[in-house]
């Protein structure tokens, strides 16, 4: 639990809430532009195409972004409006996870070239703090997000590409213990080298200090 931050490591705390709420408001806005460019008005008509965390996350989720460092989201979509079909949901399902490795990729650059400049001290250790929490939770969302159960961004993508895994999930009494299933699987796999969030980590830092390599 992250909570434990708040005595600890206030900064890295404030970061870590603030990365995820932003993050998962911004992923689930992208999915709403994402429904609107594919003629779907859903998030318009439900009030979901706005900044305020309450409607896209909800009392329940911001909660559990403080105390445990988790947290959800929803957009509202009406896939048979959607001008392309099945591969407008395709599309409007990966808009999320793209969103997310977009901000990774924003967040890692930007600390790459802060890195090399000579900036204020205090305000750059908490600003670098930020950044590189921004870009490896961004990292785990991604990858979280595209796993291919319901109700996961991945999972509405694999029915689009596949009607054998579609009439799959179709025909599931209880689709959502296979989401339970695999959200145990990843929190098994911490204790291990297949960690996600050892490898979202990982990658960040390689990531920025690449970046930081080609200034110098």
């Amino acid at each position: 639990m992250i909570i434990q931050y708040l005595q600890d490591d206030v900064v890295l705390y404030t970061c870590i809430v603030f990365s995820i709420v932003v993050s998962v408001v911004l992923h689930e806005l992208a999915h709403g532009v994402a429904a609107i460019w594919q003629g779907d008005r859903t998030p318009i008509e439900s009030g979901h195409m706005t900044l305020n965390p309450m409607v896209h996350m909800g009392g329940m989720s911001l909660v559990a972004a403080f105390v445990i460092g988790m947290a959800w989201g929803a957009m509202p979509v009406t896939p048979h409006r959607f001008r392309h079909g099945r591969l407008g949901d395709v599309l409007v399902s990966l808009a999320g996870p793209a969103t997310n490795a977009l901000l990774a990729v924003a967040a890692l650059v930007t600390l790459g070239l802060l890195n090399t400049s000579a900036a204020a001290p205090g305000l750059e250790t908490n600003f670098r703090t930020l950044l590189f929490t921004l870009g490896y939770l961004n990292i785990v969302l991604a990858i979280f997000n595209l796993g291919p159960v319901p109700p996961l961004d991945g999972s509405r993508v694999l029915s689009g590409i596949s009607s054998r895994y579609r009439r799959f999930v179709d025909n599931l009494e209880n689709p959502e213990t296979l989401f339970f299933g695999y959200f145990l699987l990843i929190m098994m796999l911490e204790r291990t080298e297949y960690s996600l969030w050892g490898f979202a980590l990982d990658l960040a830092e390689r990531f920025s200090n690449y970046i930081e390599l080609l200034q110098l």
